[in-house]
């Protein structure tokens, strides 16, 4: 399959290069050097621009990094320069309103679309080991399943266009409140005079479960290895924890959710943020 892919950047880099292994021919753009050296050394084709790169191809991928970003590329540089017959997929994490927008455009152009945002990060995305959350009918499902398979573990169809972005916002704002729970718990049984690791064993078999602790612990030497082992290098950065807390603080205020605590954990990432943006997420317990 001839696949055009737009955005390759930390994710979208390592998603290419899987489309690529799978067998696939991918036509790639990005506006950064580095990425586009780095698609290159991993069997792209590159193109000058985003338009030049969709023309031809059977399905379209993006990965960027914002909706207003998201609408300008599907607006100017996808819709009508693509071949009608091709599939859509915009894997980035956006707002609900403009996935919905964005796909609503396409289908009147007569494109199946979908919105794919993706769970798992630089390692899984390199490692093919992505899951996706998929918005959209069945039938642009059907089209873009096989196309996420080569680069993830699983594919999950969420329902109506948009849907995958609630799923993803919904499952990230989950994210930032237990992480903070988690390390609160973690800096007051030290506080305590609990050892890191004997809280560990005995709160990892216990209701206080959950991933943030046993898949990726805050505290080093504890657990899996995690960024925390690298003094919160790599992993989930702060900056981007944010941006999904503010994108369900703002699903939120449309639909009328109450989400207080979903609130209260991006106005504690908003104060971390602004020094320590570049961090992954779970240093926030340096405030702790």
């Amino acid at each position: 399959m001839k696949i055009a892919f737009i955005g390759l950047g930390n994710m979208g880099g390592g998603m290419a290069a899987n489309l690529v292994k799978a067998g696939h021919e991918v036509r790639a753009f990005d506006l950064s050097e580095a990425a586009v050296a780095a698609a290159r050394e991993h069997g792209c084709a590159i193109f000058a621009s985003a338009a030049e790169a969709c023309d031809g191809v059977d399905a379209v991928v993006t990965m960027l990094p914002n909706g207003a970003i998201v609408k300008a590329v599907y607006t100017n540089d996808v819709i009508g320069k693509a071949p009608a017959g091709a599939v859509l997929l915009d894997c980035s994490t956006i707002d609900v309103a403009t996935a919905r927008e964005v796909i609503s455009l396409a289908k009147a152009a007569g494109y199946d679309m979908v919105d794919a945002p993706v769970s798992g990060g630089i390692a899984a995305a390199n490692a093919g080991t992505l899951t996706f959350m998929v918005g959209g009918t069945d039938s642009a499902f059907k089209r873009s399943e096989s196309i996420l398979q080569a680069m993830g573990k699983a594919v999950i169809h969420a329902g109506a266009a948009g849907n995958g972005q609630a799923a993803k916002i919904c499952n990230n704002m989950l994210l930032g409140i237990h992480m903070i729970g988690t390390c609160e718990a973690f800096a007051m049984a030290q506080k305590l005079g609990l050892d890191p690791q004997t809280f560990y064993d005995i709160s990892s078999v216990s209701s206080g479960q959950n991933w943030s602790m046993t898949s990726y612990c805050p505290v080093p030497g504890v657990g899996p290895t995690t960024p925390a082992d690298n003094n919160y290098q790599g992993g989930f950065a702060t900056a981007l924890m944010l941006k999904d807390l503010k994108l369900a603080m703002e699903a939120a205020a449309s639909s009328g959710a109450s989400t207080p605590l979903g609130k209260h954990a991006q106005e504690l990432y908003e104060a971390f943020s602004a020094e320590n943006g570049g961090l992954d997420f779970s240093a926030i317990i340096k405030t702790l």
